[in-house]
């Protein structure tokens, strides 16, 4: 099993009367791809913030690598590249000489490596920034930020302002950091890509840590919808106790969190018509925690 290389400890923040996070604990894996899922307050930012050591936490802790992200900010800096949600970017320069100047910050940089994925987002680096798009300058910051070889990545918000294409070159170049062994902190309000980068997401909701998912575990869930022309047959107690069936008239709907076979033999001997066998999905998990939002889908982003 991989060892932790993130780690809170009843990490809390508060703002005055305001808890922006509560009492959230998580710990992140070496080669993990971790998700922070929630609208807007949710408390992703202010979590980010913390790892970072841009906040001194009211209580808890945080640490990266063993060290603790206030009082070690800076040796933790050399272990992260981030990328904010709302990067800015000297505007008065053009786009190669900014990639020059952020790797020559960096010891860990690499201009050659800046280049590659500038080239590979199709950014033209003999831009002026301040003439460029906001997908332009989205891109020249994910070309600053991935050209680091930190073992840690923490990405806001990184194919925000992009379209179809060049968004999923960045979720493989995701990937291809998870392959090399760095860990991601993957911040997103676009479904499909937390479900296809992540192996872990943590859904919070107004300060709070609510709920943790394993994409692994997720993928085993299924939802069953079907016509019924009868009566369901006897179900064996075990099987009972992990499905939630609901039935409307002639349609029944059945969840199960795991293995379908055993539930499919047992269907075999109902009298079912039209049925459907769908992934439960990420959407169904989140809605439960947060009914009064709308997440964003691919669809809604690239319209």
């Amino acid at each position: 099993m991989a060892e932790s290389i993130v780690n809170t400890q009843s990490l809390t923040k508060r703002f005055g009367a305001f808890t922006a996070l509560d009492d959230c604990t998580l710990s992140i894996e070496e080669g993990e791809v971790f998700g922070l899922l929630g609208p807007n307050g949710a408390g992703k930012s202010t979590l980010i913030r913390l790892l970072l050591g841009f906040l001194n936490p009211t209580s808890g802790t945080a640490t990266i690598g063993g060290l603790d992200c206030w009082q070690h900010r800076v040796e933790v800096h050399r272990l992260v590249s981030y990328l904010p949600g709302d990067a800015r970017l000297y505007r008065m320069m053009r786009a190669r000489n900014l990639l020059q100047l952020f790797c020559r910050f960096r010891e860990n940089s690499s201009f050659e490596k800046a280049v590659e994925i500038a080239d590979r987002l199709e950014l033209d680096l003999s831009r002026w920034i301040g003439l460029m798009s906001t997908g332009m300058r989205q891109k020249l910051a994910l070309a600053i930020t991935l050209s680091n070889s930190t073992p840690v990545l923490i990405l806001d918000e990184p194919t925000a302002n992009l379209d179809p294409t060049v968004r999923g070159r960045v979720m493989a170049m995701v990937k291809e950091a998870k392959l090399a062994g760095r860990t991601i902190i993957f911040s997103s309000h676009v479904l499909p890509e937390i479900e296809d980068a992540c192996d872990r997401v943590a859904i919070l909701r107004r300060g709070q840590l609510v709920h943790l998912q394993s994409m692994g575990d997720l993928m085993k869930q299924h939802r069953i919808l079907a016509d019924l022309r009868g009566e369901l047959p006897e179900i064996s107690a075990a099987l009972g106790k992990q499905l939630l069936i609901k039935r409307d008239g002639d349609s029944v709907q059945i969840e199960t969190p795991g293995e379908l076979s055993e539930v499919l033999k047992w269907l075999a001997e109902a009298p079912l018509a039209e049925v459907y066998v769908q992934p439960i999905g990420l959407r169904a998990i989140y809605d439960q925690f947060h009914h009064e939002t709308t997440i964003v889908s691919q669809t809604e982003v690239s319209a």
